[in-house]
């Protein structure tokens, strides 16, 4: 594993020649005929470790890309998923939501695609795109939404297929490596940056993936940034200090300054009424995440004056390339620290012990 800034050369991937071959037996009394499979982690049962597993190469369906993963960054949800705060899972399962990779094949009637373009592939995988919610832009509130990762199979693999209106262009000059990090924690961030308005004052209350990302897009459109950690991580401060933030402090610390708005990226309920003593009069609360412990009572006044909480639920298309379009002109520079697909186990646990600081990507093949 190895830590590495967007602007330092990535890691060779090896490309091409994937597949390797099992054999198995193909009608009654038929001779072995070769299937070609993939490595993948796997998701059999919530609670335990991933296994790896050679699986069949998915081919795409109608509408659907198949795509060669150069990439998949690790993002808390899969922790949330693995620990059973997220129900019903599909399993076995791939997890993986932030992928990047190469399109391998096409599915029938997609036509905006062609093989070899670089792409990516975020949380929301596939909406009903009939409902009040897909009809009015708002697909990330549909309520038939499937999710990459977690109700079909991601990118802890070397192949993946994905519903081709939600997959992206990758942006020029983000290697996958570097453009995986943009597919979950930046996305999801930037849609939460976006709700809190012209806040000047921007807290940040977990200062990990998402928040080092979204503190880059702070600094570019000239809001002042106030990072807040885990008590006791002073390496962590120093981080958001050198990416701009004019306070570091803990997560129990009010800041110097009265905030304009808050951001929560980290899952702890326990925040929420301290993020709202910290913001001022007319002041939001902003929870980022898919899942938080419970939030504690907390006394009206910490709520009045017209200070307001809210959530932030997935992502829409255009999200996506908002985001995708602004990283390179915000000069977005994602931290970034690699495993091998093997290794996916260890990257997990270090996510949980917040062992690095930025974000976890997976490498599917190192030659």
């Amino acid at each position: 594993m190895r830590t590495v800034r967007s602007q330092a050369p990535e890691p060779m991937i090896a490309t091409g020649s994937i597949p390797r071959f099992h054999h198995t037996r193909v009608g009654l009394g038929a001779d072995l005929q070769p299937i070609p499979v993939m490595r993948a982690m796997v998701l059999e049962r919530v609670g335990s470790p991933l296994n790896a597993r050679d699986l069949p190469i998915p081919t795409p369906g109608p509408g659907e890309v198949q795509i060669e993963i150069d990439a998949c960054a690790v993002c808390r949800t899969d922790l949330h998923i693995i620990d059973g705060d997220l129900i019903g899972p599909k399993l076995p399962l791939v997890l993986g939501h932030q992928i990047a990779g190469r399109i391998s094949s096409l599915g029938a009637e997609v036509a905006a695609f062609a093989t070899g373009d670089r792409v990516g592939v975020p949380w929301l995988g596939w909406t009903c795109g009939v409902c009040r919610y897909c009809t009015a832009g708002r697909e990330n509130l549909c309520r038939s939404a499937r999710f990459t990762g977690y109700h079909h199979d991601g990118g802890f693999a070397e192949v993946c297929v994905a519903d081709a209106r939600y997959v992206f262009r990758l942006p020029a000059g983000y290697g996958p490596v570097q453009a995986a990090p943009l597919l979950c924690g930046a996305l999801i961030g930037y849609r939460a940056f976006r709700l809190a308005g012209a806040a000047h004052r921007l807290g940040i209350y977990g200062f990990g993936s998402a928040g080092h990302m979204i503190a880059q897009v702070a600094r570019h459109f000239g809001r002042e940034t106030y990072a807040f950690t885990r008590p006791g991580d002073h390496r962590g401060q120093a981080f958001a200090r050198e990416l701009g933030a004019v306070w570091a402090g803990s997560s129990e610390q009010r800041p110097p300054v009265e905030l304009d708005a808050a951001i929560l990226f980290a899952p702890v309920g326990a925040l929420v009424p301290l993020a709202l003593a910290a913001v001022a009069p007319g002041g939001a609360v902003i929870c980022a995440g898919i899942h938080m412990t419970d939030i504690p009572s907390f006394p009206y006044r910490l709520l009045w004056e017209e200070r307001t909480i809210s959530s932030i639920a997935n992502l829409t298309r255009r999200d996506g390339d908002d985001l995708l379009a602004l990283a390179g002109p915000a000069g977005l520079h994602p931290m970034v620290r690699t495993y091998a697909l093997a290794d996916a186990n260890t990257a997990l646990d270090d996510l949980r012990a917040g062992q690095f600081e930025g974000t976890a990507v997976l490498i599917p093949r190192i030659p």
